[in-house]
């Protein structure tokens, strides 16, 4: 393979990637534009709302932070509680790990940077057997950067947009923009909802979140997501050895 079809193979793989991320973007430009118009009625400047954006770049840690800004929590306490609440990325990360191993220790990085429940939704897209890319997955890695892209551009702009906004429309915040952010993890969740395993792990989740809560510093979140992890892979361990006993049987 030549040097240009490579290089096709790589701008299919970015623009497929930016394509993929829009249906999710719709969801979140009201969830920015409610950042960029809450951020200032919270004591940050506007400078530090861009900046939380651009460095931070992830919406729930983002408005925790605020709420503990505006009740003047500690330092330790505003680190901790965006630690917790972000330990679901590991369960994203680890589900990724071994695609990407191979690549430059850098680029790991910055990849993991732009991890998103969103972009973690469109990489586990692309590495479906049914994926329109197919199974070649040598430049996969620019699917992800083009999501990365998408969104991360999009939550930035969505910011400024909130920023500009606040001060022309008072009150935005009682708009009730945040439910577009719900019907996005909905659309997430539901074409992932097709075997007795994912449907499992969906309805235990479901039902530990219920659950749990009222815990502190949204730990629920996080035990939910393992219980649904659990239930879905007792499901396809048993699945697994009724298949075994079936064939032992023959």
């Amino acid at each position: 393979m030549s040097i240009i079809d490579h290089q096709q193979l790589k701008k299919a793989e970015f623009k497929a990637g930016c394509k993929a991320a829009i249906p999710l973007i719709i969801g979140a430009i009201p969830f920015g534009i409610l950042f960029g118009t809450l951020a200032p009625t919270s004591g940050l400047s506007v400078w530090a709302t861009m900046a939380m954006s651009l460095f931070v770049f992830a919406g729930s840690a983002q408005f925790i932070v605020l709420a503990l800004i505006a009740v003047q929590a500690p330092l330790e306490i505003i680190l901790l509680t965006t630690f917790v609440v972000n330990l679901r990325h590991l369960l994203y990360a680890t589900a990724l790990v071994p695609r990407v191993a191979h690549l430059p220790i850098a680029l790991r990085a910055f990849l993991a940077f732009g991890l998103t429940d969103e972009t973690f939704a469109n990489m586990s897209q692309r590495y479906q057997p049914d994926s329109p890319l197919g199974n070649d997955h040598q430049y996969a890695h620019y699917f992800y950067i083009g999501s990365i892209f998408s969104f991360y551009t999009t939550w930035s702009s969505a910011t400024a947009l909130g920023l500009i906004l606040g001060n022309i429309i008072p009150d935005m915040t009682s708009w009730g923009l945040e439910f577009a952010m719900s019907v996005t993890f909905i659309g997430m969740v539901v074409p992932y909802v097709n075997s007795k395993a994912m449907l499992s792990a969906t309805f235990s989740a479901a039902i530990a979140s219920l659950y749990f809560f009222y815990l502190p510093n949204k730990l629920g979140l996080i035990i939910s997501a393992l219980i649904g992890v659990a239930a879905g892979l007792s499901v396809i361990r048993m699945q697994k050895m009724s298949i075994n006993n079936q064939e032992k049987k023959v």
